[in-house]
């Protein structure tokens, strides 16, 4: 059984403690630095964009756990800066900061990973960095999660952060997690930061399993505007102070146990990411079924979920199902329009490719609401998948018509 942690944050999670400080890397005096620290060497797993400009900290943080994926202690976290783009000095920028995290925290330098987000191009202030990373420091609390989540908002209207309990060989576990991200959201990576932490003792190759089985079917089921960052990173970290059985092997009822709740932390944080999408006004879930495979319905939901007129239809509630066609008719799987079926909500507006002539006061009235779930049936195959976006609004364009300034 899995439980829920209300108001759980990272610091439910035995071993950990965070922070979240203000140091003057955002002009509004916000919390902008954040610091999580494990009081026990954690095991390591983590995905990182796929963007071919990956910020210094991703160039940084994949040597890391590449090398070191046994020993983590702490997580730095800094807003208003992404450090992307930077070349060599962004790279010693980046160096520097675990330096001042290991010193401050008197832990080995190997063991601290470095996360940026904000504006691209340019360079970490690195005074300013000294300065919050020692008030980060000496503010990590057993409570301090919440502080933590905030500190890593950019265009986040508020905190994204979940915490639940399971039972492993007898044992209680609690995974947790955080995530920032509003814009720039699509797959591969994810296009946001978000750190989950467990005191579940798991072996690291299992747990990088575990975490990219995880992130398929959550942090890569997500869109909002189809532009994928410079600098996502999801980091998963094991202290094994629970004192279960280490997990090893991938064929246990423990180990399935595990992925499905550690699923459901990065499910959770992950549709929190699209339902605070930048402008969005609408939650919406695209279903695809009926498809030759699940790659193939995964491709076509996606196709649907990033079309900007599909999108913006939805945000004037007009049920333009013809877009909806459209754009899985341009996905490149394979259709058969005489055998395509198609639902808003549970308002089917077309059976074996023949408009139904739904009832428009129905469709009116489905897309009035914040959720909407659209679901179309290929009638193909067995192939199925859901994917999760947000619609696009005239906010939308003033967030990122003035981002910098």
């Amino acid at each position: 059984m899995i439980e829920t942690i209300e108001g759980g944050s990272l610091t439910s999670v035995v071993g950990f403690q965070a922070s979240g400080v203000a140091c003057g890397l955002k002009d509004d005096n916000a919390l902008d630095l954040a610091l999580i620290h494990s009081s026990s060497p954690c095991h390591a797993a983590a995905v990182f964009t796929t963007n071919r400009f990956p910020a210094a900290p991703v160039l940084y943080d994949r040597k890391l756990v590449a090398r070191n994926p046994e020993n983590l202690r702490a997580v730095v976290i800094n807003s208003g800066c992404a450090n992307a783009c930077t070349g060599d000095q962004g790279i010693e920028n980046t160096q520097r900061s675990a330096d001042l995290v290991a010193t401050a925290l008197k832990i080995p330098v190997d063991s601290v990973f470095v996360m940026s987000t904000g504006v691209i191009g340019a360079q970490l202030p690195m005074t300013t960095m000294q300065r919050g990373i020692s008030l980060a420091a000496s503010s990590l609390s057993d409570d301090g999660g919440h502080a933590a989540a905030r500190a890593i908002m950019t265009t986040d209207t508020h905190p994204k952060e979940t915490a639940i309990r399971l039972q492993l060989g007898g044992q209680q576990v609690a995974i947790a997690g955080m995530a920032k991200g509003a814009g720039m959201i699509h797959p591969g990576m994810a296009t946001m930061l978000s750190v989950i932490v467990t005191d579940a003792a798991v072996e690291t190759g299992l747990l990088e399993k575990a975490l990219r089985g995880a992130v398929e079917h959550s942090f890569h089921r997500i869109t909002v505007d189809g532009d994928t960052s410079t600098n996502d990173t999801v980091l998963l970290l094991a202290n094994g102070i629970a004192g279960n059985a280490q997990l090893a092997t991938d064929d246990s009822e423990e180990y399935r146990h595990f992925v499905e709740a550690l699923t459901q932390v990065c499910t959770t944080l992950s549709q929190a990411i699209v339902r605070d999408g930048e402008g969005a006004t609408k939650y919406i879930e695209i279903e695809v079924r009926g498809a030759l495979s699940q790659e193939q319905a995964l491709q076509a939901a996606m196709s649907v979920a990033r079309s900007s007129l599909v999108k913006t239809a939805l945000f004037g509630e007009d049920a333009n199902w013809g877009r909806v066609l459209a754009a899985v008719g341009y996905s490149g799987v394979e259709v058969a329009p005489d055998r395509t079926a198609l639902w808003f909500g549970d308002e089917q507006v077309v059976e074996s490719g023949e408009p139904l002539g739904a009832n428009e006061d129905k469709l009116k009235q489905i897309l009035s609401c914040t959720d909407i779930r659209i679901t179309i049936d290929l009638g193909l195959g067995e192939g199925e998948a859901v994917v999760w976006t947000s619609d696009l609004s005239f906010d939308y364009v003033k967030i990122n018509a003035h981002y910098r300034t």
